[in-house]
């Protein structure tokens, strides 16, 4: 049986009129003789809105109660891609995902699945059905709908695909596909035709908004290709796969910039064993995510200065959070708004010798001081002052010949 997951993002179905081409765009596969399997996300705004509905009732909303409110958005829309194809003459319908079933274990709010009854679903494709499946949801061994975290469709699908063992996985959404850097903060950029999962996972979790970390990670240890693209325009798009399928002669294959960022400095901590947990325990239990960590040590080897970024909305929580922290000593606490980090992400710098020099080279040549390093296999992070982002991206872009 030749299968075809095809997952529809929240802006591709906004709207009924979106929603009627969405129903074209499937049609299509079905003259190609595929059997489609359909994901779908809420219209664009829903889920939002059933969440604020959630914290006009409690900021302390229950969990289980928050997983059946918010996955009723991905119902609709389901239910109108359906209706739409039955208009179009085909044989279709909605599913909700305690239907199949889809099982997950793990927390309500962020599950995971793990296992999907195949049997009906199977049966349905065999009799010429469309089935258009909710995304985002499954239920847990106490029959209790779950969701899977913000953007958790993208995982449903590539579990899908998995499990149904599908030709493609197509994730369909609002731009045309992965680009070299983001295309609203530089024009030059260019769309990749082949990225590998580890390129796109640093891209993602870098700010890059196509799609989550975490279903990539899915498609990653799953080894399912994913092909992102517009439902807005008929252009290919872009295939995320494994390192061994791409034939790449860039060293760099995209850049990824973030623009609201805060650096925290700690000078002068007193060095013993378990400060560092003792400054960043306390930041995770208020869910403040930390960012790019340096640690100096003093020539004495007694004190140490520690520098680590977080997000500007978080940087007054986290200053408070330090200086009531009674468990760490310091001389002095800096603190900086106003910083971007940009990072170059590629496979081919693991076998390449010199691309530090390049970055660091071309970025002096700029007059753009560095304030922060931090460094992977295939990625290069560095924080500037935000003012000179666009200046950064422009001349990295050219630099790693990603204009071309």
């Amino acid at each position: 049986m030749k299968i075809v997951v095809l997952k529809f993002g929240g802006t591709s179905v906004g709207t009924i009129k979106k929603i009627k081409k969405v129903a074209g765009i499937i049609a299509d596969y079905r003259k190609k003789n595929f059997k489609v399997i359909v994901v779908s996300s809420a219209m664009s705004g829903v889920t939002n809105e059933l969440v604020k509905k959630s914290r006009e009732i409690s900021e302390n909303f229950s969990d289980t109660e928050y997983d059946v409110l918010v996955s009723s958005g991905e119902q609709v829309a389901c239910s109108l891609i359906a209706g739409s194809l039955i208009h179009k003459g085909l044989k279709s319908r909605s599913w909700l995902a305690w239907q199949i079933p889809i099982l997950t274990k793990g927390l309500h709010k962020n599950s995971r699945i793990n296992k999907i009854n195949k049997n009906k679903i199977l049966n349905y494709l065999k009799d010429g059905g469309i089935p258009i499946i909710t995304g985002f949801q499954g239920i847990d061994d106490e029959e209790r709908i779950t969701t899977t975290g913000r953007g958790g469709s993208d995982a449903s699908a590539i579990m899908l695909a998995k499990f149904f063992k599908a030709q493609k996985c197509i994730i369909y959404t609002d731009v045309e596909g992965v680009y070299t850097t983001d295309p609203n903060k530089l024009k030059k950029a260019k769309k990749i035709k082949v990225i590998s999962y580890e390129e796109m996972l640093e891209m993602a979790s870098l700010g890059a908004k196509v799609m989550q970390p975490v279903s990539i990670q899915d498609a990653r240890l799953n080894r399912i290709n994913i092909e992102v693209k517009s439902s807005f325009v008929k252009k290919s798009g872009t295939l995320i796969t494994k390192r061994s399928n791409i034939i790449n002669n860039k060293i760099i294959t995209g850049i990824s910039s973030t623009n609201n960022d805060a650096k925290v400095s700690l000078i002068g901590v007193k060095d013993k064993p378990g400060v560092a947990a003792s400054i960043f325990k306390p930041l995770s239990k208020k869910s403040i995510n930390v960012d790019m960590v340096v640690q100096n040590i003093s020539a004495n080897g007694k004190e140490t200065d520690l520098t680590f970024t977080i997000k500007s909305e978080d940087l007054n929580k986290t200053k408070k959070i330090i200086l009531e922290n009674k468990n760490i000593k310091f001389r002095n606490l800096l603190l900086k708004d106003g910083v971007s980090k940009i990072s170059i992400i590629g496979v081919g710098m693991i076998t390449t010798p010199g691309v530090t020099f390049r970055m660091f080279q071309t970025l002096a040549n700029e007059k753009i001081n560095i304030q922060v390093i931090s460094t992977s296999e295939i990625k290069i992070s560095v924080l500037i002052d935000k003012n000179y982002t666009k200046k950064a991206l422009k001349a990295l872009h050219k630099e790693f010949k990603l204009d071309n």
